[in-house]
């Protein structure tokens, strides 16, 4: 669970899309919760990791995002864990969403939960599954970007930069 800069409020993300996609565009809606769910969001009670979008009658609902009650729950309502959720998005960004789904091979994607103005956002995106070959690569990237941070950092403490850094 990570702060939001805007705010200071807890901010659940989903650590497996950029893994297993390769984004393409941006994209904030919001959620229609239960009161009980906004609380568990705040309480960072809430994960994504497995969860996606998906269309049906034209719209957008959030499927396998688990909300775990807090504590303070109402006892007359029953808690569903794992229910589908509808996303809240004007109906000209639904349909050119649809439209990029349909046409394009392109899939939607929860990446993040957040609060706007004291509402619960969930930032989704439009991406492209990647490939075994593609995840290695990052990975071999992200790697080699670690290694190099910590041969400059030891060369800094050294007293004694090195003199070409060239990949």
């Amino acid at each position: 669970m990570a702060k939001n800069k805007n705010n200071a409020t807890p901010l659940i993300r989903n650590k497996r899309a950029t893994f297993d996609y390769t984004i393409e565009e941006r994209f904030e809606a919001g959620l229609q919760l239960r009161g009980w769910e906004v609380k568990s969001v705040r309480a960072g009670r809430a994960t994504i990791n497995l969860s996606h979008v998906y269309v049906r009658d034209g719209e957008l609902f959030l499927c396998n995002a688990s909300f775990t009650p807090a504590d303070q729950v109402c006892t007359h309502e029953k808690t569903e864990i794992t229910r589908t959720r509808k996303l809240l998005m004007h109906r000209r960004e639904i349909d050119r969403l649809i439209g990029k789904v349909d046409r394009s091979g392109y899939a939607l994607v929860p990446l993040d939960l957040h609060f706007v103005k004291g509402r619960v956002k969930l930032a989704l995106a439009l991406g492209r599954g990647k490939r075994e070959f593609e995840k290695r690569d990052d990975e071999s990237k992200r790697e080699w970007k670690r290694d190099q941070s910590r041969l400059m950092k030891n060369d800094m403490r050294s007293g004694k930069p090195r003199q070409n850094y060239n990949d």
